[in-house]
C-alpha cells in the first residue's frame, strides 16, 4: 500500500487503498493486522482506516476481531455459490433491459472494453483483462438503468477476488472468456435482448461452476457443491 499525501477525499482513498490490498492480496486471507499499523502504513489517523474497514466488513471481505485485529477474509464454496446466485438474478434482466433501452453511446463503450479485453489477452495480461471485464459488466448493468445494482454487483466481485486466484489459472484461458463477452457483445449490438440475456446467464453460469469446482479442489475439507441453477432465469 502507498502512503496517503492528500487530505481530498482522504475517505474514498482509504477505502480504495485498503480494498485494493485486500483483493490483490497484498494484505493476505487469514492474517490479522491491526487498525495501528495499516493506518502507520498508509501514513494516516486510526479513524479514517477504522471507517474503512467497518465498510470492508459490511462487503464480507475483512472481520473485526475482538482485542486481535482485523483478519482478511477468504471467500468459500458456499459463499461462491450466493455470490453467483445474486448476480444471476441481477444480471440476466439487466442484460436484457440495457439492450432494449439502447442508451446512446453504450454500445461503443462496450466494445471500447471488449477491445480492451481483446489486447489484453494477446499481451497474456490477466490483471488489465480482468479490469477490463470488470468494466465491460459494470457499462451493462449501468446502462439497465440502475446505478445502485451496478455498485452492488461490483462489490460482489470483490468477495470472489479473495479466492487469490481465478478461472483462468487452470480451467480455462482469457481466449475463452473473451469469446463469451464477444457473444454477449455481437446479440446487445443487434439489439437482441433475450438473445443478449441468455447469453450472459450461460456466462455467469459457466464462470460459477469453475470456480466452485475449483474452490473444492483446493479444499480437502470442503465439500464438493452439487449445483442446480435450473431456477434461475434464463
Amino acid at each position: 500500500m502507498r502512503q496517503i499525501d492528500t487530505e481530498r477525499n482522504l475517505a474514498k482513498t482509504i477505502f480504495d487503498e485498503l480494498r485494493a490490498a485486500v483483493v490483490s492480496g497484498e494484505l493476505a486471507p487469514g492474517e490479522l493486522y491491526s487498525v495501528h499499523d495499516l493506518a502507520a502504513r498508509l501514513g494516516v489517523s486510526r479513524t479514517p482506516v477504522r471507517e474503512a474497514l467497518i465498510q470492508l466488513s459490511e462487503r464480507g471481505m475483512v472481520r473485526f476481531e475482538r482485542n486481535r485485529g482485523i483478519r482478511i477474509l477468504r471467500t468459500s464454496a458456499h459463499d461462491l455459490e450466493e455470490v453467483f446466485a445474486i448476480r444471476l438474478l441481477l444480471e440476466v434482466p439487466a442484460t436484457f433491459r440495457a439492450t432494449q433501452l439502447h442508451a446512446p453511446g453504450w454500445v461503443e463503450r462496450l466494445r471500447e472494453h471488449l477491445e480492451a479485453m481483446r489486447a489484453a489477452a494477446e499481451e497474456h495480461d490477466e490483471a488489465a483483462f480482468m479490469a477490463a471485464d470488470r468494466r465491460f459488466h459494470e457499462t451493462v448493468n449501468i446502462a439497465s438503468g440502475n446505478p445502485r445494482l451496478a455498485r452492488y454487483v461490483d462489490s460482489l466481485r470483490d468477495m470472489v477476488s479473495l479466492r487469490g486466484n481465478s478461472t483462468v489459472d487452470r480451467s480455462r484461458g482469457l481466449a475463452d472468456i473473451l469469446t463469451e463477452h464477444e457473444t454477449i457483445f455481437e446479440f446487445i449490438a443487434d439489439g437482441k435482448a433475450g438473445q443478449a440475456a441468455e447469453a450472459m446467464r450461460a456466462h455467469l453460469l459457466h464462470t460459477a461452476e469453475l470456480l466452485i469446482e475449483q474452490e473444492a479442489e483446493d479444499n480437502d475439507d470442503v465439500a464438493r457443491v452439487e449445483l442446480d441453477w435450473t431456477n434461475y432465469p434464463g
